[in-house]
């Protein structure tokens, strides 16, 4: 049986978050802190200052979060994990898990790409009830050119990102178009559209300055691709993460390809992204193959 481990991004994050992880993991909570040049279980505890919604603070507490929690599930001596995947910023989680690289240098690079990432305004919203071509359809015909799909959850959920002002203007089209929902995310910016290429662009520095990178001891599945991650394409496929759609559902059929009885566990206590493996696997099974192909 294969089992497959899945770390959740930005939107999971809330007060209290960490409480029961930051006494175990003494040792890297303090080095996070070192990093970030914060109390990070104040934020994450308490949010005094009201930011631990703001991307800056968010990517780098759900990081840090994620990967305690992950620790946490191997001191449990849970089953160990046979693929790894990560939805957006948990992509890194599921690379730091893999060996990728250590948990400061994931750290530091995704300090780095919140900052840049939260450089550009703009906005999120989940359309349910439709898939991706009648939102791509609606979207030609609305004529706002600056939406675009940014997240292929599954067959009927799909995360489309822009301008704020763009975003207002295309929501109640869409559930014209047939949406049972348009539902906005909490995120400050158009995160996997084009309007993120300067921030993508700064970000490859970063990547590109990373002294070495080693082959993931586990597969783990590349949001851009939907393929497994090798080190020969990891600075251009966490570079195009940014400003590329995520293939979440074509990532999940993927490893149901391979085994369709794997196991799926989510990290950190959370189910947001089982339930979205659910709706992948029930589209499997009623016969009807998602419309998603893996590419972008």
């Amino acid at each position: 049986m294969t089992i497959a481990l899945l770390f959740p991004g930005q939107g999971t994050q809330h007060i209290g978050m960490g409480k029961d992880l930051f006494t175990r993991f003494p040792d890297l909570t303090e080095l996070a802190e070192e990093i970030l040049g914060y109390s990070l279980r104040r934020l994450c505890l308490e949010d005094p200052d009201g930011v631990l919604g703001h991307t800056r603070f968010t990517q780098p507490a759900v990081y840090t979060v994620n990967a305690l929690a992950h620790r946490q599930y191997v001191r449990d001596g849970a089953a160990r994990a046979d693929v790894l995947l990560g939805h957006s910023l948990g992509e890194y989680n599921a690379l730091e898990a893999a060996g990728v690289f250590d948990f400061a240098t994931g750290l530091r690079l995704v300090a780095e790409r919140a900052r840049l990432m939260d450089a550009t305004p703009g906005g999120m919203a989940a359309v349910s009830g439709i898939d991706s071509d009648r939102i791509e359809e609606a979207l030609r015909v609305i004529g706002v050119s600056s939406v675009h799909i940014a997240v292929l959850n599954t067959h009927r959920q799909t995360v489309v990102a822009g301008p704020r002002e763009a975003l207002a203007q295309v929501v109640p089209r869409l559930r014209d178009a047939g949406a049972r929902a348009v539902t906005p995310l909490r995120v400050s910016g158009p995160f996997h559209t084009r309007h993120m290429s300067r921030a993508a662009e700064e970000f490859a520095a970063t990547l590109m300055a990373v002294p070495h990178w080693h082959e993931p001891a586990v597969p783990v599945i590349a949001n851009h691709t939907a393929r497994p991650h090798g080190v020969r394409r990891i600075v251009t496929d966490l570079t195009r993460q940014i400003d590329h759609p995520v293939l979440w559902a074509p990532s999940i059929e993927r490893v149901l390809d391979e085994d369709p009885d794997t196991t799926f566990i989510e990290i950190g206590g959370t189910t947001t992204l089982l339930s979205l493996v659910r709706q992948v696997r029930h589209r499997r099974l009623v016969g009807r193959p998602s419309s998603h192909t893996g590419g972008s």
